[in-house]
């Protein structure tokens, strides 16, 4: 108990020398303080959560809660998507979703890359939820930013209707999408009910290209966990 309590002082501590150095006032609004921690001082590439981590998977496990309106409207989201887009887009990640707990917050808020849309855009969806499940079961290959080196054959609906806060007007929206898109939209949305492709997979496998895909950037230090990312928000 006194070490959480320790641990929790020192978030606070980190917090306040971040408004202290020059940092905008009005991010220190909305959010947690470890939220606004991890957001703020994170890399405009975050540290993506890995199950081998004990504390990643954890997190990884964790049941995510919706966004306040105030919170919606902050900079302080505005500066999560920017991150998330820019970590999953980033080279060493190259992925087509990425979820909230994955850099660590328990928050309903995912990107995906809609690859039924022209340019195939990455698009941000907070408060997202999957209203119904359409068509056929379909089977394939899925991999995770959670857990790298492994590949799993997936069974999952074909098509999808999906539900999110637009963060401008902040009313419901409602979208129905098929194929590989819904698929992205499945896997992301359940990581946000502590869920992993690993629990629904038929088959588990090593992936030796995705290895090698990483390698380089894993001697440059690319996936190495940052020291002050250990605290209370795990």
């Amino acid at each position: 108990m006194r070490s959480s309590r320790l641990l929790i002082a020192a978030a606070v501590l980190v917090a306040g020398m971040l408004a202290a150095c020059g940092g905008p006032r009005k991010l220190q609004g909305p959010f947690e303080v470890w939220e606004r921690t991890v957001i703020t001082m994170s890399d405009s590439v975050m540290y993506v959560s890995v199950v081998s981590d004990f504390e990643d998977s954890l997190l990884l496990r964790a049941h995510c809660r919706d966004l306040s309106d105030e919170e919606l409207r902050s900079d302080l989201f505005e500066m999560l998507s920017r991150k998330m887009l820019a970590t999953v887009r980033s080279p060493q990640q190259g992925g087509v979703g990425i979820a909230a707990p994955q850099v660590g917050l328990r928050r309903r808020v995912v990107a995906v890359q809609r690859t039924d849309l022209p340019g195939e855009p990455f698009v941000v969806y907070p408060n997202i939820r999957i209203d119904k499940y359409l068509g056929d079961t379909v089977r394939g290959r899925e991999g995770c930013l959670s857990i790298p080196g492994r590949r799993g054959i997936v069974p999952r609906s074909e098509g999808v209707v999906i539900s999110w806060t637009d963060p401008q007007t902040l009313q419901r929206v409602s979208e129905e999408v098929h194929g590989f898109t819904a698929v992205i939209f499945q896997h992301e949305v359940d990581h946000l009910d502590g869920v992993l492709y690993t629990d629904r997979a038929e088959s588990v496998f090593a992936d030796p290209e995705w290895e090698a895909e990483r390698a380089p950037y894993a001697e440059q230090g690319a996936y190495d966990k940052p020291r002050w990312l250990r605290g209370p928000g795990y």
